[in-house]
């Protein structure tokens, strides 16, 4: 069953197996930026000691967790004595850093005067990993008051939600004392519902109790930090949006979206825009209302990251021009085979060295070619037409080959009545 909110396919590269287990890579974080504030409920704001603990709590930089513990301890009657409010700006505060100066520098670089004293609008970010899933992190989640209780998790074939929860601690044969348990807490799918995330026809999602909450995990330029740093959401709007940004840019750079995008370094940026979001009220009407929404924005020229390709091939041509004129070779003599060059560039780099996690080398495309049916040289004939000759020596060049076989995995015939009709094409050209 297939009731994906946010499609998933993978959660990013696996881990080796180690006495520790074997899961998804997961990117250590080590301090939160605020998507906006909290403050006292309507309840909250009539008792004035409340009101002083929560001005004397944002005076001294503490974060919110920490202002509605002081508040609960306080006044225990006030349950929930804050709630989230909708701000176009983000929220910094040193007690979310474990190193509190990071948040000032992070205001010092990025942040703005806009009438409201300096705050942060907008600011780069680069993301550590090239799987969406592993930079933006996303589930389902119902909380009880010291942990998760049920929380969504896809298959291994990205297809079907489970509903997961925490299994029982085991006991001993004497029923009277619990087993030491190894690596943590196991987890199981939830037997009342068997195990089937299914938000229409949960109760808990019902009496919003469970909802979407999802992280970006990236590095912002300039501040030194060995960890990550995080910016939670759960809006649904603003992941949908930045998977499509995440997908426009990975598809361009041949998968990638870590790292800087371009060779000026340009970056994406993560900032809020006003937006009318619709959502049905409780009598069932779809209704707009105005919020400030996340918005991941990449401000680069696009034709750049079309180009590197070419830059690639082209190099190797003139390299392969300035070997010939270096060896004697006279002036108009015609230059190499163009394929040779390239494939023995090609070569070189591979065996030199060690290919990044993702990207297919020329041999493993070749014999994946084959293992399809396929004609090697005419696959590289129509990869030279499509990507250009850089293709092969650039891995982002490679890994777009590899997903344009990828596509037609389980249609290896459509596949090569596609190389037929795109050299025919060629020919006819020519």
């Amino acid at each position: 069953m297939a009731n994906a909110i946010v499609t998933v396919r993978g959660g990013g590269p696996a881990a080796m197996p180690t006495l520790l287990g074997q899961g998804p890579v997961r990117i250590p974080t080590g301090g939160k930026i605020r998507p906006g504030i909290m403050v006292l409920t309507r309840k909250a704001a009539e008792v004035s000691e409340a009101k002083a603990i929560y001005r004397q709590g944002v005076a001294d930089g503490l974060s919110f967790e920490q202002i509605e513990r002081a508040l609960r301890e306080a006044l225990p009657e006030l349950k929930s004595p804050l709630v989230p409010r909708n701000v176009p700006w983000f929220t910094v505060r040193p007690q979310d850093f474990p190193n509190p100066e990071v948040a000032q520098q992070v205001l010092d670089a990025y942040g703005e005067e806009r009438g409201q004293g300096r705050r942060l609008y907008r600011f780069p970010v680069v993301f550590p990993a090239d799987h969406w899933q592993s930079v933006m992190p996303h589930e389902l989640a119902a909380w009880g008051t010291h942990e998760k209780r049920f929380w969504s998790q896809y298959s291994a074939d990205g297809l079907t939600r489970h509903c997961m929860c925490h299994a029982p601690v085991p006991m001993d044969h004497t029923g009277r004392r619990t087993i030491r348990i190894f690596g943590g807490r196991k987890t199981m799918l939830r037997e009342d519902n068997g195990g089937v995330c299914d938000p229409e026809s949960c109760q808990e999602y019902q009496a919003r109790q469970c909802n979407l909450t999802g992280r970006f995990l990236f590095f912002i330029p300039g501040i030194r930090t060995i960890s990550a740093l995080e910016l939670p959401t759960t809006s649904f709007y603003a992941m949908s949006n930045a998977i499509q940004r995440f997908q426009a840019i990975g598809h361009m750079r041949g998968g990638r979206i870590s790292g800087f995008l371009g060779r000026a370094r340009e970056t994406f940026y993560l900032t809020k825009v006003l937006r009318d979001v619709p959502h049905i009220d409780e009598n069932g009407r779809a209704v707009r209302v105005p919020q400030w929404i996340i918005e991941l924005e990449a401000p680069i020229d696009v034709t750049a990251l079309l180009r590197d390709g070419e830059d690639v091939e082209t190099a190797i041509m003139q390299a392969s021009l300035a070997e010939q004129v270096l060896e004697g070779v006279p002036a108009g003599h015609p230059v190499e085979d163009a394929d040779e060059t390239v494939e023995s560039a090609a070569k070189s780099v591979e065996e030199s060295a060690p290919m990044r996690s993702g990207h297919p080398t020329l041999e493993q495309l070749l014999g994946r070619a084959e293992a399809m049916g396929l004609d090697a040289g005419r696959f590289q004939q129509y990869a030279d037409r499509r990507w250009g000759r850089g293709w092969k020596i650039n891995p982002h060049g490679r890994g777009r080959a590899w997903d344009d076989m990828e596509r037609y995995a389980n249609d290896p015939e459509g596949y090569a009545d596609k190389i037929d009709c795109a050299l025919a094409a060629v020919a006819g050209r020519d």
